[in-house]
């Protein structure tokens, strides 16, 4: 591997670092969930990205691995990536289910009642112009994030 490269194994988490970002395939599952936050945190900032652009960035992340197992399920084997570019903040997440698409709730932002049904809304407010691209072995969905500070 380049220099600015690390790889790091343990079962069911596979990780690539990268300057300005990271690839880890995951099982997913909420300490694995738990973990890609805490790198999307460390490895932004490291990037010099703002902090709220951060958080949003982890919040995006949780959205989008949240609806992949449900989608696909408990365990599920995903592939998620983040970097911080000059264009802003990139977070991708692929699963292997194409026809399971994310689909769009009637449930408002602020209904205080509402248990689920916010997702694909926080998506379209935090990451505006987010995209599902199809690929020989699943689906991925893209978000940019605009204000990072790199």
């Amino acid at each position: 591997m380049a220099g600015t490269e690390a790889a790091v194994a343990v079962p069911g988490f596979f990780l690539i670092e990268r300057l300005g970002g990271f690839t880890v395939h995951i099982c997913a599952c909420q300490e694995h969930l738990s973990q890609v936050r805490e790198l999307i945190d460390k490895t932004l900032c490291a990037a010099g990205v703002d902090v709220q652009v951060t958080g949003d960035a982890q919040v995006v992340v949780s959205e989008l691995v949240g609806n992949a197992a449900r989608a696909c399920g408990d365990r599920a084997p995903l592939v998620v990536e983040a970097s911080a570019d000059a264009d802003g903040v990139w977070v991708m997440v692929h699963d292997p289910m194409p026809e399971r698409l994310p689909v769009r709730a009637v449930t408002a932002l602020d209904d205080p009642d509402a248990e689920t049904g916010r997702g694909i809304r926080i998506l379209d407010a935090l990451a505006p112009g987010w995209n599902v691209v199809p690929t020989p072995i699943g689906k991925q969905i893209r978000c940019r994030l605009a204000g990072a500070d790199t």
